[in-house]
């Protein structure tokens, strides 16, 4: 059981190293952010189609009530990515990401709605903690300020990822992780089409490769290996853990990017993070 535990997690936190590469590339990526969100997913969609024809995982839906909640996490997900690169863009990889991360007290708070899960007290006092560590990220409050823009667009994407793994937790009982996540890249890829046409991609080809990186490693690798934790952990628990990647973000963007988070951010994300801590010892030991 020990061992079986110790295999899960280290799966997650694999998957949670993937995605943290999203911070310092969706900065990075200099192309109109539907045009990347569209590159990305439709590029996953192959991947993910591939692998899926080839370890001959079913991709027929198996009943046409499950079309709604499949066809609106995509759509949740795409907005998501969408607001939380608009996040980046508009303040740097520390705060986007670090804001971001309120989405497993959204989580927290949404779950019990959608899935038999009791609620637990300690997600309220987990809350507070993260509520006072975005206070602390906030430069001053003034609706102008950019880093203020990134952190209210952050805290919307938050919202849209926690519905969009709520939602993923009811399909993932009848549907592998990868065709979860192969028919949202579908969705996402559908709705973005227009932005290929309206927006100006004249540079996709030099920023093509670093695309390439954000599709397959960061999102069919990374996102496909999430939904598959979700089988051996709640939503709420596999979301705290996951909230490492604002630490891996941060390290990866200092490294790459050259940005080097403030006081009030490291203090902000410290108190944020250290709710991963406690849920990670809570979840373990659930699990002896």
């Amino acid at each position: 059981m020990r061992n079986n535990h110790f295999n899960h997690l280290l799966q997650l936190l694999l998957a949670t190293l993937f995605i943290s590469t999203s911070g310092a590339l969706g900065k990075f990526i200099d192309l109109p952010i539907p045009i990347t969100i569209w590159c990305r997913s439709a590029i996953a969609l192959l991947l993910l189609y591939a692998f899926c024809r080839y370890k001959n995982i079913s991709l027929t839906i198996r009943s046409k009530r499950d079309l709604v909640p499949g066809i609106i996490s995509g759509l949740l997900l795409c907005t998501h990515w969408i607001t939380y690169f608009y996040a980046l863009k508009l303040s740097n990889v520390a705060i986007g990401m670090l804001s971001l991360f309120v989405y497993p007290i959204f989580t927290a708070l949404l779950e019990p709605l959608f899935i038999r899960t009791k609620f637990d007290p300690i997600y309220i006092v987990l809350g507070f903690m993260v509520l006072f560590g975005i206070y602390l990220l906030a430069p001053e409050f003034d609706i102008e300020n950019a880093h203020v823009k990134g952190i209210l667009f952050g805290l919307f994407s938050s919202l849209c990822y926690a519905l969009r793994n709520i939602l993923s937790k009811k399909l993932v009982t009848h549907y592998s992780g990868s065709s979860i996540m192969l028919f949202q890249m579908f969705v996402i890829s559908i709705v973005l089409v227009p932005s290929m046409f309206v927006m100006d991609g004249s540079n996709l080809s030099t920023q093509f490769p670093y695309v390439i990186f954000l599709a397959v490693l960061t999102t069919a690798v990374g996102h496909t290996m999430l939904i598959y934790s979700l089988r051996h952990f709640t939503v709420s628990t596999a979301s705290i853990i996951n909230s490492m990647q604002p630490i891996l973000g941060i390290v990866i963007a200092f490294i790459f990017l050259g940005e080097i988070p403030t006081w009030n951010t490291f203090f902000g994300g410290l108190i944020i993070l250290s709710t991963v801590v406690i849920e990670s010892l809570r979840s373990q030991s659930k699990s002896a």
